[in-house]
């Protein structure tokens, strides 16, 4: 499509001119610059935010959430320097949302946009927070505020790409990271890294890892080993049965701050790889790790549920999570995780609401589908099993639910409802 031409071929003009690769990362010459200004000026506040923020990048970049405690100090810093400072707030804002704290982000968003209505980003945070919980139409408006203040702005696009890829508008997500591209600087090497990656995601959740191969060596070629793009390479393996080259860029991407999706992942890929004692040592790790953040706002419980529903056979501890996650959020992803313990537990009729609740948002997704159609299949649905099946594998031949998903769709005829 012309959108992902665009991008490929600026991404190919943005790799070369980020060849050489600045060193040290963006975040850490604006650590490095706020320093500076503090070590002269140790009461001016607003280094203590550019300080704080820096930080809170440095923790993209690098995986490292022990970052987040130095950013929150920067914060604090600067409020003793000067109280109530709107800067400050704001950067306390960006930090609750890296840390997934979406409830309080929003509170603390919403009270800085009524002192200041025409901050964009706040606008942009209250959208990022509201879609993390399930409030899609506030976020809806709150991303259009962000256009109608500054049309055309960085933000706004990635802000706008996300919520269309939620509502299952592909195109119109990769129309939205193909603008946020063009306008990044080449020196921002880790956000075009990361804007890179997101679009080579969509690729391949839409059926297409060869081309998002491409896009991700460019992203690893303008920030080399960026564990975000090694995990997004090890999927593209994984959707193309290459196993082995799989575990490789996970352990690749696990040497430094793996987190229990990465060794998740690492599981999978080592399952794939026919290395069953290596895989099992994995899940412990994954369920260790997993398990000690439940009750964090940074979790992988939606990943713990299907953890416990498929490969561990635990589904009361599965449903059990589910419900501990629903209190939190009610997105796409919390109520497919939720509508899935409940259909492992048999409750068939609550799965079935549940998961007609996580279509309605709209997201195309092959894995959402599968579950819909077996959900579907087992409340005595036939034609909507049918329907969500094939779907499924419309969405992406190559899924990690493929074989399951054709496998039961050759139990029902392609619905003339759909085709």
């Amino acid at each position: 499509m012309k959108t992902l031409v665009l991008a490929v071929c600026l991404a190919i003009c943005v790799s070369a001119a980020a060849g050489e690769g600045p060193s040290p990362s963006p975040a850490e010459r604006r650590i490095e610059g706020a320093q500076k200004v503090l070590e002269k000026q140790p009461n001016r506040y607003q280094a203590y935010n550019e300080l704080a923020l820096a930080l809170i990048g440095r923790a993209r970049e690098t995986g490292d959430n022990s970052y987040y405690e130095r950013a929150s100090v920067a914060i604090a810093s600067s409020l003793r320097i000067e109280p109530e400072n709107f800067e400050a707030g704001q950067a306390h804002v960006a930090l609750l949302l890296a840390e997934h704290s979406y409830r309080q982000a929003l509170e603390e968003a919403k009270a800085l946009n009524h002192r200041m209505p025409d901050a964009v980003l706040i606008w942009g945070y209250m959208a990022e927070a509201e879609a993390a919980i399930g409030d899609y139409q506030q976020a809806e408006e709150a991303a259009q505020w962000m256009m109608n203040l500054r049309p055309g702005n960085v933000p706004a696009y990635l802000t706008g790409a996300v919520l269309r890829e939620d509502w299952g508008d592909i195109d119109g997500a990769e129309e939205f990271l193909s603008k946020a591209l063009q306008q990044t600087p080449p020196f921002e090497t880790e956000q075009t890294a990361w804007i890179l990656t997101r679009m080579a995601r969509l690729l391949r959740q839409s059926g297409r890892p060869d081309v998002a191969e491409d896009l991700l060596k460019k992203a690893l070629n303008t920030f080399p080993d960026y564990y975000l793009s090694l995990e997004e390479m090890a999927e593209a393996r994984v959707a193309q049965r290459r196993y082995p080259e799989a575990v490789e860029l996970v352990e690749k991407r696990n040497r430094s701050f793996p987190s229990p999706q990465s060794q998740l992942l690492a599981a999978q890929t080592y399952e794939g790889a026919r290395r069953p004692a290596d895989a099992a040592k994995m899940y412990a790790e994954f369920e260790r790790e997993a398990r000690a953040q439940i009750d964090l706002p940074d979790n992988a419980n939606v990943e713990l549920v299907a953890y416990y529903a498929e490969h561990a056979h635990q589904p009361q501890e599965a449903l059990r999570i589910a419900r501990l996650e629903m209190k939190s959020r009610h997105d796409v992803w919390a109520l497919d995780a939720y509508a899935w313990a409940l259909y492992a537990n048999g409750q068939y009729a609550e799965a079935h609401q549940q998961i007609e609740k996580a279509l309605e948002i709209g997201t195309r997704d092959a894995v959402l589908y599968y579950h819909a159609g077996a959900i579907e299949a087992a409340f005595g649905k036939k034609t909507e099993a049918s329907a969500y099946l094939h779907q499924s594998l419309e969405f992406n031949p190559t899924s990690e639910v493929s074989e399951a998903a054709r496998h039961a769709a050759t139990q029902f005829p392609v619905s003339a409802t759909w085709k």
